[in-house]
């Protein structure tokens, strides 16, 4: 057989970069967070980590350590994946953020108490819990439509002024292994009157006059 010409070498390299240029491009703008004895690592991946691989997200991964006084309320446009262990640092790093598509992986079998998270303007969550009960990841469409992606990152105050959809996510689930669930509450006016057993939402600036579509996840 011949050996490929030199032709046959550029086509076959032009190939290959268009195939990698393909992939990095689909893989991406993904935000990885993950929290490991008191330590919170923030990091920016190029291509999907293996859940809980702490090891692999630090070598392919380009991160940074947080210090949990430090951590600012934020949004979050594209892909975030958070690994966790406890309850203790996702409150810091999702109540009351803008957050469109998100996945949690349960990194460990603790269980965990019945604790409300309220994230804004959630379109896609998923969820693992290989740690704890080996099973397929679970996905859940909270919603496929309403605001637009915002060009800046909002402050608190001005985020929430322009969230329409909020979601309470329950964090018991993860020590169940029932399918993931929800159910919608829209056209609801006054987040803080309509739901008076989440308190600490009357300590954040939500307008009482906008209506709001309200989704608990459990």
């Amino acid at each position: 057989m011949a050996p490929p010409s030199g032709h046959s070498f550029f086509l076959i390299g032009a190939l290959g970069v268009f195939a990698l240029n393909c992939f990095t491009r689909a893989q991406r703008n993904g935000t990885l967070i993950f929290t490991k004895e008191n330590t919170i690592r923030k990091c920016s991946c190029s291509a999907d980590i293996r859940d809980c691989d702490y090891s692999l997200a630090n070598l392919m991964c380009s991160c940074k350590t947080m210090l949990p006084l430090a951590i600012e309320q934020t949004s979050y446009s594209d892909r975030l994946t958070i690994w966790f262990t406890d309850t203790s640092a996702l409150g810091l790093l999702l109540n009351f953020t803008l957050v469109r598509d998100l996945k949690l992986s349960l990194c460990s079998t603790n269980t965990l108490p019945t604790e409300y998270l309220a994230i804004c303007g959630l379109k896609r969550l998923r969820v693992s819990t290989e740690a704890k009960h080996p099973s397929p990841e679970q996905s859940l469409l909270i919603h496929d439509g309403g605001e637009s992606e915002p060009r800046e990152k909002p402050t608190l105050q001005r985020g929430w002024q322009t969230c329409m959809y909020l979601s309470f996510l329950d964090m018991a689930l993860f020590n169940r292994e029932s399918a993931l669930k929800s159910y919608s509450v829209a056209n609801s006016a006054s987040v803080a009157n309509n739901f008076p057993y989440f308190s600490y939402l009357k300590t954040f600036p939500v307008l009482n006059n906008k209506s709001y579509v309200v989704t608990f996840i459990y």
